[in-house]
């Protein structure tokens, strides 16, 4: 746990008492720091108290009566509608910040690199980490599950490697990565940022504080949305950032691209090959070379290590649970994990990985839809629906003439999607739902751990 000694006696609210909230109270408190915490949830404070946490109504707070507010990401602040907690918080001037901000005050002297984006970051942010761990001293934490200042005090030896969503970047003030890695950019969260430009500008904050070092910090930013070739448009304009371009969709004559599954890195005598990544078994399709291809860049550009050792280091990487993850093989036929496909643009991902796929999807809808999965209807053999999603996704599948089946539940799906799959004699049974879990579960971790449990029952006989 990371050592916050230096807010003892200090007055801190922490607004939202989630895993990141909680994290956050429990590691001051340890500190000395007199924390007065809440949630409006409150099965969320009923917990909080089991923990010694004592709940306090933070609607009434001052100026004089609290140092700063800790916002948790998970809470929403601006948008749909202005939380009063903010607004009091706005009203008294009381600084808002996040956890990371509190981790880059403490350890100053360490190394950060931070990965944003839509989709990918996870895996990226995992990537670089596993990658870097061979090389010198490397945690990994965020967005990714891990509460950051549950992690370990490292120092100017080593480098946190975080995952950043929109709502973490929005808020962090004091984040000063020495790199920084944007993936890409799609419609997500937009009820959180008041519609798409402000969900990146959220995202762009990112880039905010850069470090005061003699070298630029490193924006690896891949060039293949509109909206992410923009952003390195304006970094460039900028001057601060050395930004170096990644595609996966045409050739670059400055950074990284990826061509027929080939890698290459441009240098001044031109383009030179470092990888075959068709040889990455854990990370299949165009958007995993994506997520190598920036991990890759990122580490090499801010560390200078040789493109050999790097990728003999990210060979061994072994892929994240939720994430395609081949849960299972039963009489050739492939039972995929991918509960962490929460919108469109991730399924998409993963329909364009295989063939003869009996999909599962369905949950809480985003906004779209499934908006641009036309083009992978051809490799769907069948569709089972679950959650609130399912009447509307039947109305999109029927009018493409996919046939689907109405399953309710994660159980009944999967079970349909088996006896479909096992009488044909071949294929892939996707969980990639499109839509978020929360109708019907915890967290995609959740419902990805459900689908695993059934498929290992099956497995079994």
């Amino acid at each position: 746990m990371i050592n916050l000694s230096a807010f003892a006696g200090r007055k801190i609210a922490v607004m939202g008492l989630g895993k990141t909230g909680l994290s956050t109270v429990l590691s001051l408190k340890n500190a000395g720091a007199h924390v007065y915490a809440w949630d409006d949830n409150q099965a969320s404070r009923d917990y909080a108290e089991t923990l010694g946490i004592v709940c306090t109504d933070l609607t009434g707070i001052t100026k004089e009566t609290i140092d700063f507010l800790v916002w948790s990401p998970g809470i929403a602040h601006t948008h749909p509608e202005p939380h009063p907690v903010a607004l009091r918080a706005r009203a008294e001037g009381i600084k808002m910040i996040s956890d990371v901000d509190i981790l880059s005050m403490v350890q100053a002297d360490a190394d950060y690199i931070g990965v944003t984006g839509t989709n990918g970051k996870s895996t990226t942010t995992a990537l670089i980490g596993h990658t870097l761990k061979e090389f010198r001293p490397t945690q990994v934490g965020g967005n990714i599950g891990i509460p950051v200042l549950d992690l370990e005090p490292m120092g100017a030896e080593g480098t946190y490697v975080l995952e950043m969503s929109s709502y973490q970047t929005e808020l962090s003030q004091s984040f000063q990565p020495v790199g920084v890695v944007f993936l890409n950019i799609t419609p997500d969260h937009l009820y959180r940022h008041g519609g798409l430009q402000g969900y990146i500008d959220a995202k762009k904050q990112i880039f905010s504080n850069p470090p005061k070092r003699e070298r630029k910090p490193i924006a690896v930013i891949c060039i293949d949305t509109e909206d992410c070739f923009d952003i390195a448009e304006e970094l460039e304009d900028d001057g601060v950032w050395s930004v170096v371009p990644v595609s996966t969709q045409k050739r670059l004559d400055k950074g990284a691209y990826v061509e027929e599954g080939k890698l290459y890195e441009m240098r001044e005598e031109g383009a030179i090959l470092i990888a075959d990544l068709n040889g990455f078994e854990h990370l299949r399709g165009r958007h995993n070379h994506e997520n190598i291809a920036c991990a890759y860049t990122i580490i090499r550009q801010v560390y200078g290590i040789e493109p050999q050792r790097i990728i003999e280091a990210m060979m061994s990487f072994g892929g994240l649970a939720h994430r395609q993850y081949l849960a299972a093989t039963i009489n050739s036929v492939q039972y995929i994990n991918d509960s962490k496909a929460t919108n469109a643009d991730a399924t998409a991902r993963a329909l364009a990985c295989f063939n003869e796929i009996h999909w599962i999807l369905g949950g809480q809808p985003k906004e779209g839809g499934l908006n641009g999965l036309d083009e992978y209807m051809k490799r769907v053999q069948h569709a089972y629906l679950i959650g609130e999603a399912a009447p509307q996704f039947a109305e999109w599948l029927n009018a493409r003439g996919v046939p689907f089946t109405q399953c309710g539940t994660l159980d009944v799906a999967v079970m349909a999607a088996h006896q479909n799959a096992q009488n044909n004699g071949a294929g892939v049974v996707l969980l990639s739902p499109a839509c978020a879990s929360w109708d019907q579960f915890k967290s995609f971790e959740h419902r990805g751990d459900l689908f695993v449990d059934l498929v290992t029952t099956l497995a079994r006989g």
